[in-house]
């Protein structure tokens, strides 16, 4: 069977050189003393899986289509859900909303035709019918197929199947937001890949870990599993996924308030992949590259990690400057409303107003705040961002600021909800 073959090296280097450079068309009649339909497609299809390897998404694409025409149905079938899998997920990256809304018809198609051709209803599919459904957003049915495909590969003893439903079903439980769950999933697919190798689903794996351990702020953790993909993916030469790395990490240093790393890595990446096919990648990139170093903001700032960024001067810790965090936050989270000695003294000191003990530390703490947020000012020239009033102090309600976790949602929504790391 051609599925039974596809993950599987060709016979040899002679028979892979011959096979890759032979031209395939429509008209192709294969006769005995040549190749077979069969084997042309096998090997359009591992010429398509080293190009998708290697970034070249255009010969990916092409060669997975040749492979397609040699495809026939039904015996041929669980090959071709593999085959329109890897199109859908190049779509995706591509944007092209149209080849990959035919393709998804297409896989949608021959889930029909399984349940007539197939004597029983094994893991595979399973697998694959919760995959199109995953295609659709219909993630509770995808949840339920998943679950059978695990049951019946555990079954069955088919080690290969039940590695790829542990990674759908991570991604799955990632798609409901269900954090733990993909956690659980991922950690029972590390146990299993000890056992058998696979390269690239191990890079996949340590890859969505990263993202999973990003998604619940655990940034050690996640740079921890970044590093293992990139490590693990170089072994097998694959690089399609390095762009996605580097992204990574600088959603890692960005949420952790250092901003200056997080737009080294996302220049990095920007440079490393060709926009005109890695279309959702460089839509992602210039989003966060551009929120990072938006020259609009005035003043960025994170709480959580008691960092703020302001424009001209960068990055300010605050991490032993709890009270001077605090009077910032509250002025900036109320623009234009002051405050006077009597109101500062019981929200940041949580004390009644006592002249004797809050007119210096008043005075003092916002006189250090300033020092450490206003630009140098000729002078004469009013503060940018604290000002004094008759009825106390306030935040400069012209001055632009963000707050951390309240900038602009980057859309990473992908086509069909399956992105290049996605379970195939």
């Amino acid at each position: 069977m051609m599925n039974d073959n596809l993950e599987m090296s060709t016979r040899s280097a002679e028979a892979d050189t011959s096979i890759a450079f032979y031209e395939f068309n429509d008209q192709y009649m294969p006769t005995e003393d040549s190749l077979s339909k069969r084997e042309v497609g096998r090997a359009f299809y591992q010429l398509g899986k080293l190009h998708y390897d290697k970034s070249d998404l255009e010969a990916a694409e092409e060669n997975f289509l040749k492979s397609l025409k040699c495809a026939e149905r039904p015996r041929d079938i669980f090959s071709i859900f593999k085959i329109l899998g890897f199109l859908i997920r190049i779509s995706s990256e591509k944007l092209d909303d149209e080849k990959a809304s035919a393709y998804i018809a297409h896989a949608e198609e021959l889930v029909e035709d399984l349940t007539k051709v197939l004597g029983s209803l094994n893991s595979e599919y399973f697998y694959n019918v919760g995959i199109v459904k995953n295609y659709g957003g219909n993630f509770e049915e995808a949840f339920e197929n998943f679950q059978f495909a695990y049951k019946k590969s555990k079954e069955e003893n088919e080690p290969d199947i039940l590695a790829k439903t542990l990674l759908a079903l991570s991604n799955n439980c990632y798609n409901r937001k269900d954090y733990k769950g993909a956690l659980d999933y991922l950690g029972q697919l590390n146990q299993l890949l000890a056992i058998i190798k696979k390269d690239y689903l191990s890079g996949a794996m340590f890859l969505f870990s990263a993202k999973v351990y990003l998604e619940v702020e655990d940034f050690e953790n996640s740079l921890k599993f970044f590093k293992l993909a990139n490590e693990t993916l170089q072994t097998k030469k694959c690089w399609n996924l390095f762009g996605y790395i580097l992204l990574g990490k600088g959603n890692v240093y960005k949420n952790m308030g250092d901003f200056d790393r997080a737009l080294e890595y996302f220049n990095l990446a920007n440079e490393s992949i060709d926009p005109s096919v890695f279309k959702r990648l460089s839509n992602l990139l210039k989003t966060e590259i551009e929120e990072v170093n938006d020259s609009s903001v005035d003043l960025y700032l994170d709480r959580n990690n008691r960092k703020i960024k302001e424009r001209s001067l960068g990055t300010i810790d605050f991490k032993h400057r709890f009270v001077l965090l605090e009077i910032l936050f509250l002025l900036a989270k109320n623009p234009g409303e002051y405050y006077d000695k009597e109101q500062l003294a019981k929200s940041i000191w949580k004390d009644e107003y006592n002249p004797l003990i809050h007119d210096k530390l008043i005075y003092t703490s916002v006189s250090r705040l300033r020092k450490l947020i206003e630009p140098k000012s000729t002078k004469g020239e009013k503060r940018k961002y604290i000002i004094r009033g008759k009825d106390g102090y306030t935040f400069n309600p012209t001055a632009k600021i963000r707050f951390h976790m309240e900038t602009r949602n980057v859309d990473d929504k992908t086509i069909a909800n399956v992105e290049l790391s996605s379970p195939v």
